[in-house]
């Protein structure tokens, strides 16, 4: 293929956007675009290549095998790119530049609202954010530190500095309370852990069991699900604090331990120093209020 067929960067980034969040409204918010405008250029780009990129699942969307396939190649295309791009405006402007990789769901809902506080107090830090799960290429990516929930097994060369339990636990919006206590509820769980609420039920006996589980690509989309009152969302504690905070949404059963945990690591077994260790040491400030006393 020549490079003047490679299809629009519009509608490969409204592609990439709406894979990497699940939603079509969630990457036209990202995009500042309409739902509309983000439709018709994925919708563009599936024409182009001659290919379906999505097919309807429920009421979402889920990537067909071709779709899987461009956005895996789209994924590190943009991440390296962003990271370059920014890496160079740091030097231009004599600023350190630290790359920082979060599990996407923890990104949006928890760590991306508390990111000011950092850059207010480290101005000449250009601190980029990437999102991504499981291992981590740290050379090829170009991440300086990654946040992991590590359900894996951890290589050797890595340094891993624990940050938080992982708590999960029901989350609704006030009024959902009693159709939850007696077994009137639609359940929202995530796709990557299917079992969650089955496991959930199993330690919670005397719960009611929901009509119905429907699952969403991210734990973030059900959590803004729950709040938008469309049911009651197994969510790990990290992505609904702000909201059971706020009271607008409750856990009336609590969040609880389920045997796994966060941690910050990094490649080698050298200790952090510099605006590693000082967004190392504000990351755990962060999270302790989560788990005080991780192990």
């Amino acid at each position: 293929m020549n490079r003047s067929e490679i299809p629009s960067l519009d509608d490969l980034r409204a592609f990439e956007a709406t894979a990497r969040l699940g939603s079509v409204r969630l990457a036209a918010d990202s995009l500042s675009l309409t739902h509309g405008a983000v439709s018709r250029r994925i919708t563009k780009l599936a024409n182009d290549i001659g290919v379906s990129l999505f097919e309807k699942s429920g009421r979402g969307l889920r990537l067909t095998p071709a779709g899987e396939t461009l956005n895996l190649t789209l994924g590190r295309f943009f991440g390296e790119l962003a990271t370059t791009v920014q890496s160079l405006r740091a030097t231009k402007a004599g600023k350190s530049s630290l790359v920082l990789s979060c599990e996407p769901s923890v990104a949006m809902r928890w760590l991306i609202p508390r990111l000011g506080e950092f850059q207010v107090a480290h101005p000449n830090t250009a601190l980029h954010l990437s999102v991504g799960g499981g291992l981590v290429d740290f050379r090829k990516n170009q991440v300086d530190l990654a946040i992991r929930r590590l359900d894996f097994a951890v290589p050797e060369t890595w340094n891993v500095r624990p940050l938080f339990l992982e708590k999960v636990g029901p989350v609704m919006r006030p009024e959902w309370v009693p159709r939850f206590e007696r077994g009137d509820y639609l359940a929202l769980g995530s796709k990557t852990r299917p079992d969650a609420w089955a496991q959930w039920l199993k330690t919670h006996p005397s719960a009611r069991r929901p009509t119905e589980i429907r699952y969403y690509d991210h734990h973030a989309l059900i959590v803004e699900a729950a709040s938008a009152g469309l049911g009651v969302a197994l969510s790990p504690l990290v992505l609904a604090v702000d909201d059971v905070e706020r009271g607008s949404l409750t856990a009336p059963a609590g969040f609880d331990p389920d045997g796994s945990q966060y941690g910050l690591i990094w490649l080698g077994s050298s200790e952090l120093k510099g605006v590693e260790f000082e967004l190392a040491e504000w990351l755990q400030t962060q999270f302790s209020p989560l788990n005080p006393n991780p192990t």
